[in-house]
């Protein structure tokens, strides 16, 4: 991850679909606002507005909340242009500003450009994912979809014996669809496995991760894409934390005290894939099934052993990657 404070302009971005709200601060003072279009033209007039104040790019700190699609004409301006920028998660945005009255774009994207000069040590820059890693996780959001699609379908199709014979032809077009779905499931299934065959790192990183037990293809394959190649976290427990499987502490004085319980703030497909996989792993003769059975027998909560395998696992990956080898079950000790 790189990061730097050496800045003297903070730019504060509100995106939206159509237009971009972006307030400039030198230091903590106001300089100036424009409202663009949300398009690579906008974004290049603004740069010229910027040569214009004779305000240097490689001194500002752009700073927007990540809103998904809507995102990518910056991105892209940002990443030809070699400017630093940092996408926050918009709640940490909006938690940072305590107590605020009045809401609009122009204000919201002065808001973002305070948080930025008053967090920017904390600034990370914004990284591009390579090609293969962009089509790989659009692959994955379709074949996410359709398993919601399939779902659906799947649930009318069981529920035809109590509906009647008379409606058997809509029956017969939601087995077809089913099966359409089905297909469709497996195609983009063999195109992601295609895709990381051919490509020497991501097949690399996939066979480590792989090689740890209750690890599947697409437990690794969504931990490789969130993670930007490892590229956005370094280390296990950022990661943990972003997956939603730390316990925090709730307490306060002598009050207030309750069990340590997980955020509600994660990546949720990332949580139920790490679920899936500890399940997996206890299902599995080996030291995982025997540390779920020996907690269990001392009175712990299974779902929060299960929750202990999930950090587990985080930080196995983690090791595989960093050690560049894969995971090993049995350890021989030699004595000098």
């Amino acid at each position: 991850m790189d990061k730097s404070t050496n800045f003297k302009y903070f730019i504060g971005i509100d995106v939206s679909k159509k237009t971009l709200d972006l307030s400039v601060l030198k230091g903590k003072d106001f300089e100036f606002h424009v409202q663009i279009d949300n398009s690579i033209d906008g974004l290049n007039e603004f740069l010229k507005l910027l040569k214009k104040q004779k305000i240097n790019i490689n001194n500002c700190l752009w700073c927007a909340e990540n809103t998904g699609i809507y995102n990518e004409h910056l991105k892209k301006t940002c990443e030809v242009n070699e400017i630093f920028l940092w996408i926050e998660k918009p709640l940490q945005i909006i938690r940072s500003q305590g107590i605020t009255r009045g809401k609009n774009d122009k204000i919201d994207s002065k808001r973002i450009a305070l948080f930025a000069y008053k967090n920017q040590e904390s600034a990370v820059k914004w990284l591009p994912p390579r090609n293969v890693v962009i089509r790989i996780k659009r692959l994955i959001s379709l074949r996410r979809n359709l398993m919601n699609n399939l779902k659906q379908l799947k649930l009318a199709v069981n529920e035809k014996s109590f509906l009647g014979s008379d409606m058997e032809l809509l029956f017969k077009s939601c087995e077809l669809s089913v099966n359409a779905l089905k297909q469709d499931v497996k195609n983009i299934e063999k195109e992601i496995l295609k895709l990381i065959q051919e490509d020497a790192k991501l097949n690399h990183m996939y066979k480590l991760i792989t090689s740890i037990d209750g690890i599947g293809m697409f437990t690794a394959v969504e931990v490789i894409t969130s993670t930007n190649e490892f590229k956005n976290f370094d280390n296990a427990k950022k990661f943990a934390c972003y997956c939603g499987v730390v316990p925090f502490d709730y307490s306060s004085g002598t009050s207030v005290f309750k069990k340590a319980r997980v955020s509600s703030m994660a990546n949720i497909n990332l949580k139920t894939l790490l679920h899936m996989s500890a399940l997996s792993s206890v299902a599995m003769k080996g030291e995982m099934r025997e540390y779920f059975a020996r907690k269990v027998s001392e009175g712990k909560n299974k779902m929060s052993v299960l929750n202990a395998i999930r950090n587990k696992l985080i930080l196995r990956i983690f090791a595989v990657i960093k050690k560049d080898q894969s995971y090993q079950k049995e350890f021989s000790f030699s004595f000098a």
